[in-house]
């Protein structure tokens, strides 16, 4: 452990003894190149002091604070300063930009479900946040800048004690599979964290991170700033924005701060895959780079041997491709693998996959590689059979259940959730463990992740995971390629497969010469082939129509909803006529045709 009693004072004694060195940097996008702003432990520390005594003024010890930020440095300062004053630092993404509707819903919904009766933020998106605030009748919440020189006072401030069961901060979950539920993360619960961050990870003070995910996102937030803050090291962050518009600058970022460690979901390394040129890899060092996050999403073993080929002559090693395991009701981490060691992959028979059983290939039959995320270091880990409560073996699929220091307290006002998800019991009598959702199973004490439960189809007595299906149908086609997709099943008549896919358009219309129709049949039938499932339900979308979260998780239950609530419309689309009696009654009424498609390259602008 680290030896302090609270989070607080540990950043406290940093700032103290590390006070002329920089402990972040925010690199600003502009059309010249990235604009760095420094912050420095001492600037952190004043900083954080002065706003802390603005929440004192309004008796925010104990209570919810909103923190809406577009700039990391900006937040950091009021992280720090809730926990100085003894506030509950509560991170949410910034009402507006793209994506503003989903945004705005979701945060609202954090806020109601928090009570927060105050709001901190940063001058430029103060009159848009209280305009938010006015027209979505929460007048009584105030919303203080806190970026305004002169406001409040450092000296003002006044020390408090806190305790390691007091609360840190609260945690909201994505929403990948369910409303957002705010993690009620102690101080105990996010130090034994670092510490295990600091165990899988085997970090130093010598190292350095970098990213991009945003400051509410778990990983984002707890591995990108916080951990660096822990060890007395630096982070340098750029805007999500920043990197989906120009990923290379997040290569070259780890280039010019020598940046050790850092990364994000699996897409990020397919972004850099399409996106960044020969010419910039030339241009690019990557020697230092040793641990290639990769976690939060499903690991693909072939992005990883892409990736580490394409960006060999930048001195990348490949054995910096580190798949990791984490989720926010833990606080985070829960495993990874050796640093510097190469990754493993399991090849099992796709076909005793789907009946939670974990077999060696047989030839000329399906196949699935797994990619091991790990070894649990500091959690007690059980494989459970999720109906009865009763413990696996090592080999066997199960429910992934956690008990340790780093789990974290429960759900803000959600008693019965909490009970259920974080005092789970297993058939032996033993308790307390976190249901953490996620299918997974041990080989050779490495663990592997196969989906999360309330997402895998169940078709035929088999499950079938939907990120297999969604992969299979990137590759199919290079207009799919860029694309996303989202897979899942309804119960209509019976329990039938949906595939809904991006497609990617050239300027002005669809891709030259490209059949839809055909596309949607060549779907069909290579799904049908690989999986040995009916394929009916085939929906190709615009760019963007596929919802994700905040780290890129693709929202499945939520397009689920948007199609059965007829909400979710393809561009050409084929239907069960079951399904479509379902979905399309009003279309059916009009006399529309929804399975006529447009000539190819003279669709609707996209």
């Amino acid at each position: 452990m680290s030896g302090f009693d609270t989070f607080t004072d540990l950043v406290r004694a940093r700032t103290a003894a590390l006070a002329d060195q920089d402990v972040h940097v925010f690199l600003h996008d502009t059309a010249e190149g990235a604009k760095a702003d420094r912050l420095t432990y001492g600037e952190l520390d004043r900083e954080a002091r002065r706003i802390a005594s603005l929440l004192q003024l309004q008796r925010a010890e104990g209570e919810p604070v909103l923190l809406l930020y577009s700039s990391t440095t900006e937040f950091l300062k009021a992280f720090v300063a809730c926990l100085y004053a003894g506030a509950v630092a509560v991170p949410v993404p910034l009402p507006g930009g793209e994506g503003r509707g989903t945004r705005i819903d979701r945060t609202s919904a954090v806020i109601q479900d928090t009570g927060a009766r105050l709001v901190l933020t940063e001058t430029a998106s103060a009159p848009d946040i209280a305009l938010w605030l006015s027209r979505t009748g929460r007048r009584n919440v105030a919303c203080l800048a806190s970026d305004v020189t002169g406001l409040g006072d450092a000296d003002a401030w006044r020390e408090r004690r806190g305790g390691p069961e007091d609360l840190a901060f609260l945690q909201y979950t994505s929403g990948s599979v369910s409303d957002p539920r705010g993690v009620m993360v102690s101080h105990r619960n996010l130090l034994a964290n670092q510490t295990a961050l600091q165990n899988v990870f085997r970090t130093t003070s010598e190292d350095r991170f970098g990213g991009w995910l945003p400051h509410f996102h778990d990983m984002g937030f707890i591995a990108h700033l916080l951990h660096p803050l822990f060890l007395g090291s630096l982070s340098v962050q750029m805007s999500p924005t920043s990197f989906v518009r120009r990923p290379a600058r997040w290569l070259q970022a780890i280039d010019e701060y020598r940046v050790t460690a850092g990364g994000g979901p699996n897409f990020c390394y397919d972004l850099c895959l399409r996106r960044v040129t020969d010419q910039q890899i030339a241009e690019l060092d990557l020697s230092h780079w040793r641990l290639a996050l990769n976690g939060a999403e499903p690991v693909r073993a072939d992005t990883l041997r892409a990736f580490a080929e394409r960006f060999a002559p930048t001195g990348l090693r490949a054995e910096a491709l580190y798949p990791c395991y984490g989720l926010a009701e833990a606080t985070l981490v829960v495993s990874g693998g050796v640093p510097l060691t190469p990754f493993a992959e399991l090849p099992v028979d796709a076909a005793a996959l789907e009946l939670d059983q974990v077999a060696e290939p047989v030839t000329g039959q399906p196949t699935r590689t797994l990619v091991s995320s790990g070894q649990v270091l500091d959690y007690d880990l059980r494989i459970v059979e999720p109906v009865v409560g009763l413990e696996l073996p090592e080999g066997a699929v199960g429910e992934i259940w956690l008990r340790g220091d780093s789990v974290a307290q429960g759900y803000w006002q959600r008693p019965a959730e909490t009970e259920a998800v974080f005092r789970a019991g297993l058939e032996n009598g033993e308790r307390g463990f976190l249901r953490t959702g996620d299918l997974g199973f041990l080989h050779q004490g490495e663990l592997y992740i196969t989906g999360r439960s309330k997402e895998v189809i169940i078709l035929n007595g088999r499950n079938i995971y939907p990120q297999d299906i969604e992969w299979a149908t990137r590759g199919l086609s290079p207009a799919l390629g860029g694309g996303v997709g989202a897979a899942f099943s309804v119960d209509i008549e019976r329990e039938q497969l949906v595939v809904v896919h991006e497609i990617r358009a050239a300027r002005g219309g669809l891709p030259a010469g490209l059949d839809l129709r055909a596309l949607v049949r060549e779907i069909q039938t290579e799904l049908s082939r690989e999986f040995s499932i009916p394929v009916g339900n085939v929906l190709l979308v615009r760019p963007g129509a596929i919802r994700r979260t905040t780290s890129g998780k693709v929202q499945r239950n939520l397009m689920r909803k948007l199609f059965l609530d007829s909400e979710l419309r393809g561009e050409v689309e084929v239907l069960d006529p079951a399904v479509r009696a379902r979905v399309r009654a009003t279309d059916a009424l009009l006399g529309e045709d929804l399975l006529e498609a447009e000539p190819a390259g003279q669709g609707r602008p996209w």
